[in-house]
């Protein structure tokens, strides 16, 4: 075992027995890009890559081609470094499904902004319901919202029937808006109730998220019935 062998052992044991706590950003990044730089030291990569992007969190977020640019790093730890990031924002928009039975846009409204507060794209989520209230299921329908080609009713609908839904609530975002539906929006939710219908599905609201906010349509006065 080499001498920094040693040192990797030691700080791979230091991190199981007390976590990242006091433990600064380049000494965390250091850790990181072992699994990355096998056999050379990674030290100096770390704290070159802090210089140029800030920090930890500016290191993550930095593009690939960017990363490269920075002396030892490679492409091998570039896609290291953005797969942290894209592990880091999956983890962030997993909010347990809620345990009691939804029945009002209040209800509804507060998950999904949970669910949606760190999005930077505009999604649109459905969540089943079984004729109780119980959540089946909150699944992504569609990126791009309700304005673009990526929506489509007949989507929404298969996705709908292959939960076995009772009703459902359709939930999307405006990023970089305010939470009140266009006229698009009550478009497509009102194509989307007349498809649901005959099938014995009801949408029972659609909810628009922005800014840490959110407006029920159904509360709002729109005839979803």
């Amino acid at each position: 075992m080499g001498v920094h062998d040693g040192h990797r052992e030691r700080e791979k044991q230091r991190f199981l027995e007390m976590g990242l706590d006091g433990m600064p950003d380049h000494k965390v990044l250091e850790l990181v890009l072992y699994y990355a730089i096998p056999r050379r030291d990674t030290n100096e990569t770390a704290h070159l890559l802090i210089r140029q992007f800030g920090s930890l969190q500016g290191v993550l977020e930095a593009d690939a081609e960017e990363l490269q640019r920075v002396p030892g790093v490679g492409r091998n730890t570039a896609t290291l470094l953005k797969l942290m990031l894209a592990v880091k924002q999956r983890l962030q928009r997993t909010v347990p499904l809620p345990t009691f039975p939804v029945h009002s846009g209040e209800e509804a409204g507060a998950y999904f902004v949970e669910k949606m507060a760190r999005e930077k794209r505009e999604v649109l989520y459905l969540m089943s319901l079984d004729a109780k209230g119980k959540v089946l299921s909150s699944k992504l329908a569609a990126t791009g919202g309700v304005n673009t080609t990526a929506v489509s009713v007949r989507q929404v609908v298969d996705m709908a029937l292959r939960s076995g839904a009772s009703a459902v609530i359709l939930a999307h975002n405006h990023p970089s808006g305010v939470a009140l539906p266009s006229r698009a929006d009550q478009v497509m939710t009102r194509q989307l109730a007349d498809a649901l219908r005959p099938l014995g599905i009801r949408l029972l609201d659609h909810i628009v998220v922005a800014d840490g906010d959110f407006v029920s349509m159904a509360d709002s006065g729109m005839d979803l019935t």
